[in-house]
């Protein structure tokens, strides 16, 4: 409970101090000229959803370089407001972590969620929160509490965009997989209410993908601004850390610090291209090894407003070893990062691919992370719709560590959803979960690790939400 308070003081704090500047400087700065030139490339308000009380989708004009995904288009923006919500989301699971005979478990959430949108002249604050309590018959999981929230912060001028971001998580299992299809892996309000705050790109996010680790602590914080040269060109600067704190021993705890420089070319209204380099550092507390990766990414984005965003980025990348192994402290590697939108007559797919080095989930001291992740979602009706959602995630031990020679941790998931509103305050939602993990016990630190398990799990969730409250 300690820890938990410490970090979301500390990054409520730091948002804090950069959010009442932005909005006091937001309302005393006179508005643009009405002969501006048009906006150059870099200048965006974060994507903040598209429920009823948002208009058309403009252009996503966000940095390439950026640390956010793109997104399909920006929701006009008419009024700022609040939305309250509550949920329900019970897990009905199988073979549960570290159990070697088939067994059924349920785990039943209650959850009080909040979102808010605050427009100004210049700035823009998204908040999304859930959080609540768990009850299990999993006496590997037992009982216990459940905590997330996404916020971003922006606000520019005629020539500069300044943002904050940060992503909080205190769940009880791997994030890689949870929620099965269903809101409760989304912090914030579903229906109307709902404020969507665009992810950060998976070279930023200390994230978690290895089953059987336990409750986590996940929090990452992050700084940008974009500065328009040209109608054309930008520079874009960004920083970010992150922490991942395990609370059952045996696994490692890592922070990360992550800064890039970014410079942005606009070819067409659709084609984007960027030269961007980033520095990464990863520190295991109590462990002597850590490292420093810089990598060199050529990258190329394409954005259809209401249809499509692409981005990619590809480049060399080279690391350096604090502590020396078989002799190296160093080696050289590829950093690959790709996310896809695109938007269906009567649904949405998204993909997304990431490889280079990571901080190892907990399992290794540091790690070469290949991760896939996939959803498709459409309408199948007036009031249901429905989804498919896959995942793999593979970590492989670098040199350096005392895990090298062990086989490589594979994670899956896969599975499908349906939904629907029930009235105007109620949604229901139904999916279906498998997950796979592959490891070896032997190379596994984690205190339920079995080797080899699957596991199935069936989420049935309601949420209710009033309509949104609009702020003056």
């Amino acid at each position: 409970m300690y820890r938990f308070r410490a970090i979301l003081c500390f990054s409520l704090a730091a948002a804090a101090l950069l959010f009442v500047p932005f909005s006091s400087c937001a309302q005393d700065e006179p508005p643009p000229e009405t002969n501006a030139p048009p906006k150059p490339a870099g200048y965006s308000f974060p994507s903040l959803g598209s429920d009823s009380s948002q208009g058309q989708l403009l252009p996503d004009s966000s940095p390439l370089t950026g640390m956010q995904n793109a997104t399909i288009g920006i929701p006009e923006i008419r009024h700022s407001y609040w939305a309250p919500g509550l949920q329900f989301s019970s897990n009905i699971s199988s073979n549960g972590y570290g159990q070697s005979t088939s067994s059924w478990n349920a785990t039943n959430y209650f959850i009080g969620t909040m979102s808010l949108l605050e427009a100004w002249e210049r700035g823009t604050l998204a908040v999304n929160y859930s959080g609540g309590g768990f009850v299990s018959s999993d006496p590997q999981q037992g009982n216990g509490w459940y905590q997330q929230l996404a916020l971003a912060q922006s606000y520019q001028t005629r020539r500069w965009l300044l943002q904050a971001f940060d992503q909080f998580a205190y769940i009880p299992q791997s994030e890689f997989g949870f929620g099965g299809g269903t809101s409760l892996g989304i912090p914030g309000t579903s229906g109307p209410g709902s404020t969507t705050i665009p992810g950060l790109g998976g070279n930023y996010t200390n994230g978690q993908s290895v089953y059987g680790v336990g409750a986590y602590y996940n929090n990452t914080f992050g700084l940008q601004a974009t500065y328009a040269l040209t109608p054309r060109a930008s520079l874009t600067a960004s920083a970010s850390y992150g922490i991942l704190d395990f609370v059952q021993s045996g696994n490692f705890n890592s922070n990360t610090f992550v800064s890039s420089l970014g410079y942005n070319y606009t070819l067409t209204r659709k084609d984007t291209l960027g030269l961007v380099y980033r520095f990464s550092s990863y520190q295991f507390p109590g462990n002597p090894q850590a490292y420093g990766t810089s990598a060199f990414n050529v990258a190329y984005g394409r954005k259809v407003t209401g249809h499509l965003a692409l981005s990619f980025f590809v480049g060399p990348e080279f690391t350096n070893y604090r502590v020396a192994f078989a002799g190296s402290s160093s080696s050289t590697g590829l950093s690959i990062y790709s996310n896809l939108i695109y938007a269906l007559p009567k649904g949405q797919l998204s993909a997304g691919y990431t490889h280079g080095l990571s901080a190892g989930s907990g399992v290794f001291i540091g790690s070469t992370l290949d991760q896939i992740n996939a959803t498709y979602s459409r309408n199948l009706g007036r009031v249901w719709s429905g989804g498919l959602n896959f995942g793999y995630a593979r970590n492989a031990p670098v040199g350096g560590t005392t895990f090298t020679g062990y086989p490589n941790t594979s994670s899956w998931f896969m599975g499908g959803n349906l939904g629907r509103p029930i009235g105007p305050f109620f949604n229901f939602g139904l999916a279906y979960t498998a997950n796979i993990s592959n490891y070896s016990t032997s190379g596994c630190t984690g205190a339920t690790c079995t080797g080899n398990f699957t596991y199935h799990i069936v989420t049935v969730s309601l949420q209710w939400h009033p309509r949104p409250f609009v702020l003056p």
